[in-house]
């Protein structure tokens, strides 16, 4: 049975990353983002069909995670070069072009495997998406499989209604009352 992680220390992590502006390389650690939140996702693979459709729609949306005082970061287990090449495609070309944010390489395959989410007889990540709040803690985490995209609108509504602080019921929505518990 898979060890439980929201509510734990996030796992560690420490990954080389290739920019959102496709030019520089770079390394990032779970500690750059003390203080701040994390929108931590695994996708299978560079140069796919679904995967760039979540990476793009996340990078559109940059601003309104920043304005949350969020951070997106995108990893798998390709290399940061697999991954500077992709930023480097024009988008129809099946690229990518230029992202607001970072793509992490996993490509030994620790990062995945610590948050549960290596297929490790493929050597991929399922569709993990975590949220780490600033204390370095895992607050929520959604996992699916490699052929369902997942939803840059449902994120933003669990990280608010985590930052909210209140007991927020299904379909909660900025705005709206929290419940009261008693």
């Amino acid at each position: 049975m898979a060890e439980r992680l929201v509510g734990k220390a996030a796992p560690d992590f420490t990954m080389e990353t290739a920019a959102g502006n496709g030019k520089e390389f770079g390394k990032v650690t779970l500690s750059d983002y003390n203080g701040k939140w994390l929108v931590l996702f695994f996708y299978p693979l560079d140069f796919t069909f679904v995967c760039p459709t979540e990476i793009i729609a996340l990078s559109d949306a940059v601003e309104e995670f920043e304005n949350l005082d969020a951070t997106i970061l995108g990893v798998s287990t390709d290399s940061k070069h697999s991954h500077r090449a992709w930023i480097n495609t024009a988008r129809e070309d099946n690229g990518l072009g230029k992202l607001n944010y970072d793509l992490a390489s996993d490509i030994n395959k620790t990062v995945a495997r610590d948050y549960g989410v290596l297929i490790e007889d493929e050597g991929i990540a399922l569709r993990g998406l975590f949220i780490i709040n600033p204390e370095g803690e895992l607050v929520y985490q959604v996992v699916n499989h490699l052929n369902v995209g997942r939803s840059v609108e449902e994120t933003l509504r669990v990280l608010q209604a985590l930052q909210s602080g209140g007991l927020c019921p299904m379909n909660w929505k900025p705005g709206q009352k929290t419940l009261v518990a008693g």
